[in-house]
């Protein structure tokens, strides 16, 4: 396997796929790169661009090729983003001459960041979607030749949040694609992409990361505390942007109020839930309600390691929480909780009130010990 592919942590799978377009000298146009967020899809976007060139151009311009495509520098890379709107902004400006100076400041700083930690997820305030302007921006950068680049590559970064008038503009792009051109597509919801693009890639799902991974991920690229990443990765589920999260929440006081909620929405104590909840979910702090989701199934996870006599548990310093819930209620099916929290989380995603998903969590919670009493 090349050395560069190497750079993916775990995905095994997804390097055996990778490697064999190589071997076959059969590179699809359009590469759609789907899963969780924080899995490492734009990482392995950014080495299988380099693996790509690395296989293809002559010795001595090598260095320059690769060192364009890890600093995403056009003409090597066009690596879209979601971008806030400017004032007074139409479809026909360009991506950015609308935006302040401090929005380009922070665009540069992020793209910065991300050339040398392709872990990093670009993050720019009131960027909710990827413009046309960004889209039909493909045209100027596939209308130029630059053949001794060899390979060129067009990464779209959470392609979900195209609208329809984007989509429709990138599609002519996959219909007609250049020589020597491809497109990567990252998303962690395809359903929200055409089906008409969606056709027109090659579809790859990534797997979610095992914890040791992650533990190597935020001790080497994010510089975080080893034994804090260690605490944290059984809980990130498979996910590094979860973990650092996590961090953020203040992971013990998290795992606290966790316990709370649980305690308060098992007891039928609505408003004391709903104060625990409101205090991790307050404007000022960092948690959201997508987090607190993903510690309550970790601890209902617990409860069924428990029931299979498992030894290691999530909230090991909990034990008798997950052993008295166990006691008085054996026959509670923690599937379907599983199942209906799940597509809470889900919903996280589409912009709902948090308040609104807050008591829909608080109420499925409380609902599971129902009559169960």
């Amino acid at each position: 396997m090349n050395s560069l592919l190497e750079q993916i942590p775990a995905q095994e799978r997804i390097k055996k796929i990778l490697t064999n377009f190589l071997q076959s000298e059969s590179i699809p146009h359009a590469l759609l790169f789907s899963g969780p967020q924080g899995v490492g899809k734009e990482n392995a976007a950014i080495q299988f661009a380099k693996t790509l060139v690395d296989s293809r151009i002559k010795i001595g311009e090598t260095e320059k090729n690769l060192r364009g495509i890890e600093q995403l520098q056009e003409p090597y890379v066009k690596f879209i983003i979601p971008l806030p709107r400017g004032k007074n902004e139409t479809d026909t400006s360009s991506p950015t001459e609308k935006l302040t100076s401090d929005e380009i400041d922070l665009i540069r700083e992020q793209f910065e960041i991300k050339s040398k930690n392709s872990f990093h997820r670009i993050s720019i305030p009131k960027a909710n979607s990827i413009k046309i302007n960004s889209i039909r921006d493909i045209k100027k950068f596939l209308s130029l030749n630059y053949d001794e680049t060899g390979f060129r590559f067009v990464i779209i970064s959470d392609a979900h949040l195209m609208n329809d008038e984007a989509q429709n503009a990138l599609l002519k792009s996959l219909e007609e694609p250049p020589d020597n051109v491809v497109f990567i597509l990252s998303t962690s919801i395809v359903s929200k992409l055409r089906p008409t693009i969606i056709s027109r890639c090659w579809k790859i799902s990534f797997d979610p990361l095992p914890a040791e991974v992650i533990v190597e991920l935020l001790t080497e690229k994010f510089q975080i505390d080893r034994s804090d990443a260690e605490e944290v990765a059984p809980f990130a589920m498979g996910s590094v942007q979860s973990a650092l999260k996590l961090i953020e929440s203040n992971f013990h006081n998290l795992k606290e109020k966790t316990i709370s909620i649980l305690r308060f929405s098992f007891g039928r104590k609505f408003n004391s839930a709903f104060d625990e909840l409101n205090s991790l979910l307050s404007a000022q702090a960092s948690t959201d309600i997508h987090i607190v989701i993903i510690m309550i199934l970790s601890w209902l996870n617990d409860i069924q390691k428990h029931r299979l006599n498992f030894k290691i548990f999530f909230y090991k310093d909990h034990i008798d929480t997950i052993e008295k819930f166990d006691q008085k209620f054996p026959d509670v099916d923690i599937n379907d909780i599983t199942t209906k929290l799940e597509t809470l989380s889900n919903l996280t995603r589409n912009n709902i009130n948090q308040n609104l998903l807050a008591a829909n969590l608080v109420f499925e919670l409380s609902s599971l010990v129902l009559n169960k009493k």
